[in-house]
C-alpha cells in the first residue's frame, strides 16, 4: 500500500470522472477539466495549452503541486491531496455569441482575480461553515491566517490581434496540518480549513462549490460587457474585503511605502488609499506588500 493516495484517510483521492460529469458540459459550467496525480503549476498546464490554442473552460486539478507559483514569482509546495490546487484559462476579450458575451475590454481583466477571491469566500461559507475574509487583491483570511491565494496570468495572442488568454489560479489549504503550513514571506500567518475547525474538509464538494462559484460569477462579469459594478461584483468583492476601512502599510517594488487607509476599491479593482499628503490609487502590480 506505500504510495497509494488511500493510505491517508483525512486525504482521500478525487475522482476525474465525477468532478467531469459534475462540472463539464453538459452538466457543468466547463468545457474540460483535467485531473493529475502531480505537477509542477497548474497555472503553468494552463498557460501552456493557452498558447497551444485551447479554448476558454479549460479546467486543470492537480492532486500534488510542486512548484506552485505565488505573487512576484514565489514559488511553493502542497503535500499530496491536503489542498485545492486548480487553474482555469478563460477569454475574455474573446465574443461569445452563443451567451450574449461581447469582448470585454483590457481594463476590466484586473477584476478576474478578485472574482476568484469572492468565489473563494462563498464556497468556504458554503461548505466548510467558516467566516472567511478577503485581504485585497485576493488573500482568503480565517482569522486574520491566510488560507488561500489566487495568481492570475496573461498569456499573449499568437498573433498581435488576438487578445490575451488569462490563466487564473487558486490554491486552497484544506487539511494541511500545523508543520505543513507554509511561510508566508509577508509575515502573515498561514491555516487551513481543518485548522481553523471546517465542519467539512471533503475536496471533492468544495472544489465543485468553488467552480460553481467562479464561473457563475464570471458569467454575470461577462453578460454585464466586463462592468464589475453592473454585474454586482464589486459589491460582493466589497462586502467580502476586510481591508476597506483599515490602516495599511503599502511596500512597493522601488523600495518605498506608503501608510493611509484603505478607503474602497475603483471600478477597475485598483485600492484606494487616503494618506497624510492625499489620495493614491494602486493596481496590484504596483504592490509588492500589503501590510
Amino acid at each position: 500500500m506505500s504510495g497509494s493516495p488511500y493510505t491517508d484517510l483525512d486525504r482521500p483521492p478525487l475522482s476525474a470522472a465525477r468532478l467531469r460529469r459534475a462540472l463539464t458540459a453538459p452538466n457543468g459550467p466547463w468545457a474540460r477539466l483535467e485531473l493529475r496525480a502531480e505537477t509542477g503549476s497548474t497555472n503553468a498546464d494552463v498557460a501552456e495549452a493557452a498558447r497551444a490554442d485551447e479554448p476558454e473552460g479549460l479546467v486543470v486539478v492537480a492532486e500534488r503541486q510542486t512548484e506552485g507559483r505565488g505573487r512576484r514569482g514565489r514559488v511553493w509546495q502542497s503535500p499530496a491531496r491536503a489542498g485545492i490546487a486548480t487553474s482555469v484559462l478563460l477569454r475574455p476579450g474573446e465574443a461569445v455569441p452563443d451567451r450574449g458575451w461581447l469582448p470585454a475590454t483590457p481594463t476590466g481583466y484586473g477584476w478576474l482575480p478578485l472574482l476568484a477571491g469572492v468565489a473563494l469566500v462563498e464556497a468556504v461559507a458554503r461548505l466548510a461553515e467558516l467566516e472567511a475574509t478577503l485581504k485585497w487583491p485576493n488573500d482568503l483570511l480565517i482569522d486574520d491566517a491566510k488560507c488561500a491565494g489566487v495568481l492570475a496570468e496573461a498569456v499573449p495572442g499568437r498573433v498581435p490581434d488576438q487578445p490575451p488568454a488569462i490563466v487564473l489560479g487558486i490554491g486552497l489549504n484544506v487539511t494541511l496540518r500545523a508543520d505543513e503550513l507554509p511561510v508566508n514571506p509577508t509575515g502573515l500567518p498561514a491555516t487551513s480549513l481543518q485548522l481553523a475547525g471546517a465542519v467539512a474538509t471533503d475536496r471533492d464538494p468544495l472544489l465543485r462549490a468553488l467552480l460553481r462559484a467562479a464561473a457563475d460569477w464570471y458569467d454575470r462579469w461577462r453578460s454585464a460587457g466586463g462592468d464589475a459594478v453592473a454585474s454586482g461584483l464589486r459589491d460582493a468583492y466589497l462586502a467580502a474585503c476586510a481591508t476597506i476601512g483599515r490602516e495599511v502599510r503599502v511596500l512597493l517594488p522601488n523600495g518605498d511605502s506608503l501608510t493611509g487607509t484603505a478607503t474602497g476599491v475603483d471600478p477597475d479593482g485598483q485600492l484606494m488609499v487616503t494618506t497624510s499628503t492625499g489620495a493614491r490609487t494602486l493596481a496590484a502590480g504596483d504592490v509588492l506588500h500589503l501590510r
